[in-house]
């Protein structure tokens, strides 16, 4: 299997840094309030989808797995071009993607309120501008890319309300932004988490948003099928 130098690099010395950048979410100080803006309730089974990024994709992807009415989640760049959308590149920071997550999801079992709740309570920290845990730059910038006017108004109008609020210790640091485009990631990065338990980046960065999921959304949690 082909892995790109800047690859190989957060796989060294990671229990070092999880070790100094334990993923502790400073910024919460209580469970998040549902958002008071949410798509209207649909009775039938559908389709539809959400590009979230913060962080590394391996965490979003493991936790948001683990959500009830998730379809299928897929890893990749978002925010720059086709021709950037590789991880070497991405990797220096320059390609204006920031590693994503594309959620499919049915909308008649979760709403994008309750995802947005999910992602701006245990898969990141959302006051942190361009870094989290040991990982920092552009390319783990917390950012919601919508599709449609709805996706926008519900993004917005939830910042807005957590702000108002004051329901973090800081202000939300997430843009909202159109997408453009999503380009899928090499494919060992898909579900990488999940293949790989025991590795010591997982282990310090994305179980513990994994069992904060399952604590603070127990009607949500639901186990990933093998």
């Amino acid at each position: 299997m082909s892995r790109s130098p800047m690859f190989s690099l957060r796989l060294a010395g990671l229990a070092f840094l999880g070790i100094l950048c334990m993923p502790a979410f400073s910024a919460l100080a209580a469970e998040l309030p549902a958002p008071a803006i949410d798509q209207a309730k649909v009775t039938a089974s559908t389709q539809e989808n959400i590009v979230l990024a913060g962080g590394c994709f391996w965490g979003m992807e493991s936790v948001f797995e683990h959500v009830k009415g998730v379809k299928n989640v897929d890893v990749g760049y978002a925010g720059g071009d086709k021709e950037t959308a590789q991880y070497q590149v991405v990797s220096t920071g320059t390609t204006g993607h920031a590693e994503s997550a594309k959620i499919t999801y049915d909308p008649s079992q979760v709403s994008l309120g309750r995802l947005l709740q999910v992602y701006f309570s245990v898969a990141h920290d959302p006051t942190q501008l361009n870094r989290q845990g040991p990982d920092s730059g552009t390319q783990y910038r917390s950012a919601i890319f919508y599709s449609t006017p709805e996706q926008q108004r519900i993004a917005e109008a939830y910042i807005g309300q957590l702000n108002e609020s004051k329901a973090l210790s800081k202000p939300i640091a997430t843009q909202v932004t159109s997408l453009k485009g999503f380009y899928e990631a090499e494919s060992y990065h898909q579900g990488y988490a999940e293949r790989h338990p025991d590795n010591p980046y997982i282990m310090i960065n994305d179980r513990p948003k994994v069992a904060r999921l399952e604590k603070q959304f127990p009607d949500l949690y639901v186990e990933v099928k093998k």
